[in-house]
């Protein structure tokens, strides 16, 4: 079985659509009203948004670290 890459799940915009597309639709089949499913959608998109921040961040940080070697330093 293939190993799931999380965090390029939780950094894709695609990924983070395609919950919004589920949540929605279940949503409306509740009967929740439309402006609390316009909040809960535009809540799970500001939070995919800080998820994939956070997480490019911590790559983006790892990565330079790494290109600086190993000399004891903490890059600062």
């Amino acid at each position: 079985m293939k190993k799931i890459d999380w965090t390029r799940k939780l950094t894709s915009r695609k990924f983070w659509a395609a919950v919004v597309g589920f949540v929605t639709p279940l949503m409306t089949m509740l009967n929740v009203s439309d402006s609390v499913a316009v909040q809960v959608t535009a809540l799970i998109m500001a939070g995919g948004t800080l998820v994939a921040y956070i997480i490019g961040e911590g790559l983006t940080d790892a990565a330079n670290m790494k290109s600086k070697g190993d000399e004891g330093q903490n890059g600062y």
